[in-house]
């Protein structure tokens, strides 16, 4: 008996000993009373600085939307030299052709090329050959049989030789000419408007008559278009372009001796804007030559270039 109750014994204490003791709960982190030692936002320290460059690189990476990201990305303002057309024409003055890299081409586009006709099946040759034919031998056997008046002419060979009434269709000038007219009578002469105040001829008249002329062309040529049916109009937009070339380095300041990126900006903001879905084809291939890019080794400085720190904008 006192060996079975000793063996029960140990028994239970094997058991006992092979479970695992119980994990004690885990103390929550200290709060601390005090807020963290950082530097000063608004210090002129190498720390400082370094926590702007982070607070700016979480505010970017939180950001939702590429417009936003883009928005807080033009707030690092620098000196940069904005890029203003000297004349009416655009793209005409040779330095501004070579900041932009484009060429400036008097005139309308060429119209575009007719579609060819489309490649006949593989397998339609023999068919169609056979088919010309027993046409020119039906022919032959109708004229040896009847004689035609030399006036007079199939209807089907008419209709057969005529072009389709959509590809013989042009444009009518004369229907645009007319928008045009009306466009510049309601504002010009229908309208009994007042003087214009000092500096605003431009709102007076230009700005509405350009309004309702393209509105009323859009609509006009929707039918010709697709891509104007499915595209909307901006009124007054802002259109920004930010981009480096070249380099040069600091001559004052505390930033004197560090090269600097060339920084160039220019903000257009034209009357009207259409908007449209998806690109446009090109008009002429990129491989053509339309002329040579101006090319201007003078510093932007010697330009009619002015150097503002305004905020880097891009257009979306």
């Amino acid at each position: 008996m006192a060996a079975c109750r000793g063996w029960r014994l140990l028994r239970h204490g094997r058991c006992w000993f092979s479970q695992d003791p119980t994990a004690p709960p885990p103390t929550p982190a200290p709060v601390p009373l005090y807020p963290p030692i950082v530097a000063s936002h608004t210090a002129k320290s190498k720390a400082a600085k370094r926590r702007r460059l982070e607070l700016f690189y979480q505010q970017v990476h939180e950001a939702a939307t590429i417009e936003e990201k883009l928005r807080l990305y033009g707030k690092l303002q620098r000196p940069k030299y904005m890029v203003y057309p000297q004349t009416f024409a655009l793209n005409a003055d040779r330095w501004y052709r070579s900041f932009t890299k484009t060429v400036f081409v008097p005139g309308l586009p060429p119209r575009a090329p007719v579609a060819a006709a489309k490649a006949p099946e593989p397998g339609a040759g023999a068919a169609e050959a056979l088919e010309q034919g027993t046409a020119a031998a039906g022919a032959a056997a109708s004229g040896a049989a009847e004689t035609v008046e030399p006036g007079a002419a199939a209807p089907e060979a008419a209709t057969a030789t005529e072009p389709p009434a959509e590809a013989a269709a042009e444009l009518d000038l004369g229907a645009l000419r007319d928008l045009a007219c009306d466009a510049l009578l309601q504002e010009s002469y229908y309208q009994n408007k007042k003087r214009p105040f000092l500096y605003r001829d431009q709102d007076h008249t230009p700005a509405p008559f350009l309004t309702q002329l393209v509105s009323s062309l859009a609509a006009f040529l929707c039918k010709r278009n697709p891509l104007l049916a499915a595209s909307s109009m901006d009124l007054n937009p802002e259109v920004n372009y930010y981009w480096h070339h070249g380099e040069e380095v600091v001559v004052h300041g505390h930033r004197k001796g560090r090269v600097d990126p060339v920084r160039f900006q220019i903000d257009d903001k034209p009357h009207l804007q259409i908007r449209v879905p998806k690109q446009l084809p090109e008009i002429v291939p990129l491989e053509s030559d339309l002329g040579d890019v101006p090319v201007i080794d003078h510093k932007p400085s010697k330009l009619p270039l002015f150097k503002k720190q305004y905020e880097n904008k891009v257009f979306i």
